[in-house]
């Protein structure tokens, strides 16, 4: 599947930004912003959000069909080897891109996910009641105020026909939760590139015990913790969430800028 994508342009070193589930590439504005020009952030819309198609039917959102798109497009921008940045269900596939695919990442930063993403109290998010259009913008924003980060929904509530209405399609949605639904340890052990691990002290999705498991079957993790923000650490601290990157990315030593 062809993915759309955000592009901040320039030859510094390429980062592919994987958003979550419910996200779009844009989600990664403000860290492309802050990381140019050394870095290029391509943040596409995966496959069922944002401006990239659906797949066919519901058995299109497993695993191996995110990382397939992911391959395809680094392969398609000559991207190789990026640096992958993934949050939440686009942090499973960076990591898994980087076991599956190695010769196309150069180094991955994982943010607030686990390699065990079944046992949690809530894993999927139940959308099946969810309205898909609003008669106004504040319609839609008084019903995305519940949810934990309002302006991450919101940003895939779009003008269209006289109305306000979702990009995202609920089914889809659920069929990508469910999918992301495992245990991946095997991808997580196997990756041999640097991996930077960022937790959330307020997450709901990664807890400290999973996330030192995680660095103890992995010793070459590099974990870094970021008090008092939730699950979106990119929005709630994109300061030193970027300058965490940033350093992370020097450290990579694979990367040659064109014609280096």
């Amino acid at each position: 599947m062809k993915l759309q994508y955000e592009d901040s342009g320039g030859s510094g070193l390429p980062v592919l930004a994987l958003h979550g589930t419910f996200g779009r590439g844009k989600t990664f504005a403000a860290i492309a912003e802050r990381l140019a020009p050394e870095y290029r952030v391509i943040a596409p819309d995966l496959r069922g959000h944002g401006l990239t198609g659906a797949a066919e039917d519901s058995s299109g959102f497993g695993r191996e069909a995110f990382v397939a798109d992911v391959a395809e497009l680094a392969e398609d921008l000559n991207l190789a080897p990026a640096l992958v940045i993934g949050h939440s269900l686009g942090g499973v596939t960076a990591f898994q891109l980087a076991a599956r695919r190695p010769d196309l990442v150069a180094g991955v930063v994982v943010e607030d996910v686990g390699a065990v993403t079944e046992e949690l109290p809530q894993p999927v998010l139940d959308v099946t009641g969810w309205p898909t259009r609003f008669p106004d913008r504040p319609a839609a924003e008084a019903f995305f105020a519940a949810t934990p980060e309002p302006s991450y929904f919101l940003e895939s509530v779009v003008q269209r026909d006289g109305g306000w209405e979702l990009l995202f399609d609920l089914d889809d949605m659920m069929a990508a939760q469910h999918g992301n639904t495992g245990v991946w340890w095997d991808d997580w052990t196997a990756v041999r590139q640097p991996m930077l691990l960022l937790r959330a002290t307020d997450s709901f999705l990664l807890s400290e015990e999973l996330a030192a498991e995680m660095v103890r079957r992995r010793p070459a993790t590099t974990r870094v913790e970021f008090d008092g923000t939730g699950h979106w650490i990119h929005r709630k601290d994109p300061d030193r969430y970027s300058s965490t990157v940033r350093a992370f990315g020097q450290s990579l030593t694979t990367w040659r800028p064109p014609g280096g």
